[in-house]
């Protein structure tokens, strides 16, 4: 019996390598005409069929020896079929490209709709994030030009999207959501995107509206997937600000792909340049890897890595700052002692493993950490004063000071350091069959977070100790004796520990079909989210929610191409550590969840204007919340009242014209409106501090006729002030100012030394360069982002001196492809 099971077992291995034996492996890519892969494409050949992935890869095997007609389709595009004859067991990488299918009606492009539009997602090229100009380059110094993205600190990564916080937007990078450093204060400490754009190979953003697959955020999704790479290739980006190197290649039997980003930034040519004289060592360097190995058709797995180390030593000396008017101009002279030694390590990595069943089902397990160590230390004492500047244009001293009065000093102290571990356990599955799609997730993460906060700030004016604005104090001298002790002006003491244990899961249904004589697609989905919130002198709280979402769109069979959508549902924002500190550094763990309510209705208009391709882009929506976290805003560091004491609402007109203004590039005019209000405590409705009114960007590309390869590229961002310019201390009920508008304007000029487009040589070893010159805020505008009070206590009148931006800054820069 025992030699019958074994000649069995011997017969199946032989007959099951003989039919290896017989086939071959056919495996890659395929793009669309711009080079961004494509999902979702059709794979047919004899009877069989798959499809591509999200990162529009796909994996085949096919008879061997024998001559096979392989054809890739997908919605919108052209049919392309290719033939091979392969050996048995040979394996080989092909990735078409697939042609757009336009049809010519009276002068109108007509061109089927895309996922992306259908879900109201707008898709970037990472080509353009790569040579778009920016104090801070990357994907976020690009979504600043979309309209309902506004952000008024060009050294910042951080942006708002109607009406939201920094701390409301969701930031994915190949399906595992990102963290940000918890203790940055100033857009100048930040220094690197979490994303590097020299590895990115799509770019996806939802302003509002989003599917329950997304996490539990209230305002937007950053979706980011790095790129596959299908042969070697290496870059280089050098400048005044810094560098940044990769490099990707994939190995000989086509299993195991790298990339490798890495970048140091340097923005004191920036900070140099601002009216503070300091001696300013910026180091921000990271390292990122995403590396792939594919076992068999059916399995694979990849790793995500990120290392960044960020030091900020910060020794300001003096400071001059001209304000008021020509009739009564004012300035703030300022002399320093002390420093900032600032310094940020995060280390970041996730492991994925993706197993296809068959071409229906797609399962992906993935398990990734997060650790930071934050130290936020300093010192420094200031004396000011004020005085009057020259206003003689014409003399040598103008803008100088030659009489001032004392008006006193301030020390400012911290000592916060934070550590913070949050791992992640996720499992997401989809079913594409037909017309169907069916996609869940169930998720698992632990939060873990140690954090002293240990700050104060003295103030002292012309010999006084200014106290605390918000006590209720008298001083009733010479009548009544002083016996108050004196206390700091502000301070904030604290030592937590807190772990946070989070459940999350999705399930959602989508589905395309024809409705009469159009085209209609659905999604709907439920999110759920419970969280238990403990630690060390904390009672337990545990708390869940449910959102429910959809979204529908609908592309009418009409002469002109246009596409309708309409999206609604419930998002919960669960706090996360910062929301569940209060502005006195304790922890309250019975903060709730803020909701909000979204209604979005969406147009997308597809057309042609002077024989070129353009698309008009028009969403309205309304948001109302409640159990609103309210907040104030210094710089970019958000303070949380930690209670759930208010509602709000906000609501907009989005517009975006994009297309090719000149020939063969992609420009666009966004313009946004935006109103957002909350009440506290039922005291009536006032200004949120991101109610951004008006905003309007651009963005264009352009080439100098008759030197095609001398590229224009220009970012301009105009935005209305916000409600910022009062002290944080002050009730916004009777004290609410903005600051002024926010123009900024940045230009590049590159040429192309070597470009691939016109052909390089074979032999050559740079495949593309290029030089040129970069001018950040053009106009040299004066942005500011905060006011600093400044108390005279002989005239008892309190001054609000802007705290100004970077003014107009030259750089020099080279990039090269190898």
């Amino acid at each position: 019996m025992s030699r019958l099971k074994f000649l069995l077992a011997l017969c199946a291995f032989t007959t099951a390598a003989t039919v290896c034996a017989q086939t071959a492996t056919i495996k890659g890519i395929v793009f669309n005409e711009a080079q961004q892969p494509l999902d979702a494409v059709a794979i047919s050949w004899d009877a069989e069929g798959t499809q591509t992935d999200e990162n529009g890869y796909y994996l085949i095997t096919i008879p061997a020896n024998r001559e096979i007609k392989i054809s890739f389709s997908h919605i919108g595009y052209k049919q392309s079929s290719t033939r091979f004859k392969l050996q048995p067991g040979e394996i080989i990488e092909f990735n078409p490209v697939l042609k757009t299918m336009v049809e010519q009606m009276a002068d109108v492009v007509v061109t089927s709709a895309t996922l992306d539009q259908q879900e109201g997602i707008i898709s970037l090229a990472p080509e353009t994030v790569r040579k778009i100009p920016g104090a801070n380059p990357g994907v976020e110094n690009l979504l600043q030009a979309l309209p309902g993205v506004s952000s008024n600190n060009e050294l910042s990564t951080q942006y708002a999207v109607r009406g939201g916080n920094y701390d409301e937007n969701l930031i994915y990078i190949n399906d595992v959501e990102v963290y940000r450093p918890f203790l940055i204060r100033s857009g100048q400490q930040e220094g690197l995107s979490i994303v590097n754009p020299d590895l990115v190979r799509n770019i996806d953003f939802s302003a509002g509206g989003f599917q329950a697959k997304y996490g539990d955020k209230l305002s937007s999704v950053l979706d980011i997937t790095y790129r596959r790479p299908v042969n070697f290739t290496a870059s280089a980006d050098l400048s005044l600000l810094g560098a940044s190197l990769s490099t990707e290649g994939i190995s000989n039997n086509k299993k195991f792909t790298a990339l490798v980003g890495a970048r140091y930034w340097d923005n004191s040519l920036l900070v140099d340049a601002k009216q503070t004289q300091t001696n300013y060592q910026p180091r921000f360097t990271d390292l990122q890897t995403y590396l792939t190995y594919t076992f068999n058709p059916k399995f694979s797995m990849d790793f995500l890595g990120t290392i960044a180390i960020n030091n900020y030593n910060y020794e300001p000396q003096t400071r001059q700052t001209n304000f008021g008017t020509l009739a009564d101009p004012v300035a703030l002279l300022v002399v320093y002692d002390g420093q900032e030694q600032d310094r940020y390590e995060t280390y970041f990595g996730a492991v994925t493993g993706t197993y296809k069943p068959n071409t229906h089902l797609n399962l992906k397990f993935t398990a990734s950490a997060y650790h930071t160590q934050e130290q936020e230390h300093y010192d420094i004492h200031a004396r000011y004063a004020l005085g009057t500047p020259s206003t003689n244009i014409g003399s040598t001293d103008a803008g100088e000071v030659d009489f001032t009065r004392a008006i006193g000093s301030q020390l400012t102290h911290a000592r916060n350091d934070l550590d913070a571990l949050i791992v992640n356990l996720q499992h997401k599955g989809q079913y594409i069959k037909n017309e169907h799609q069916l996609d869940w997730g169930l998720k698992y993460a632990h939060e873990s977070i140690r954090d002293r906060l240990q700050e104060y700030e003295i103030i002292d004016s012309a010999g006084f100790s200014v106290r605390p604005p918000l006590e209720t104090f008298t001083n009733q001298q010479p009548y009544e004796a002083f016996d108050a002790p004196l206390t700091p002006f502000t301070s904030r003491r604290a030592q937590n520990t807190v772990n946070i244990d989070r459940l999350m899961g999705y399930l959602q249904y989508s589905r395309r079909l024809n409705w009469s004589t159009a085209k209609a697609w659905y999604n709907i989905g439920v999110r759920s989210q419970a969280w238990t919130v403990s630690g060390l002198g904390i009672a337990s709280n545990t708390q869940q929610v449910f959102s429910p979402r959809g979204q529908f769109s609908i592309k009418p069979n009409w002469k002109s191409d246009m596409l309708f959508r309409l999206a609604a549902g419930v998002y919960h924002q669960p706090p996360f550590y910062r929301e569940l500190r209060n502005a006195q550094g304790q922890v309250l763990p019975e903060v709730e969840a803020q909701r909000s309510l979204h209604l979005v209705l969406g147009n997308d208009w597809s057309f042609d204007m002077w024989g070129r391709p353009f698309t008009l882009t028009s969403e309205a929506y309304f948001k109302s919340l409640d159990h609103v976290n309210t907040y104030t805003l210094e710089n970019v560091r958000i303070r949380y009242r930690a209670a759930n004491d208010a509602e709000a609402y906000a609501y907009g007109l989005d517009v975006r014209l994009a297309g090719e203004f000149v020939p063969g590039t992609e420009s666009w005019i966004s313009l946004g409106l935006l109103k957002t209000e909350e009440n506290i405590q039922d005291r009536g409705y006032i200004a949120r501090p991101t109610d951004q009114r008006f905003k309007m960007a651009f963005l264009f590309q352009d080439y100098v006729p008759r030197i095609p390869d001398m590229k224009l590229y220009l970012k301009m961002v105009y935005q209305t002030g916000l409600p910022g310019g009062s002290p944080n201390y002050a009730d916004p009920y009777f004290y609410q100012t903005r600051l002024p508008f926010y123009f900024r304007s940045d230009v590049g000029f590159l040429y192309d030394i070597i470009n691939a487009e016109r052909g390089a040589s074979t032999n050559s070893f740079i495949k593309e360069l290029s030089t040129g010159i970069e001018i950040f805020n053009i106009f040299d505008r004066r942005n500011s982002i905060t006011n600093t009070f400044v108390r005279d206590a002989a005239s008892r009148q309190q001054y609000a001196v802007p705290n100004y931006l970077t003014p107009r800054v030259f750089n020099v820069r080279l990039r090269a492809r190898f």
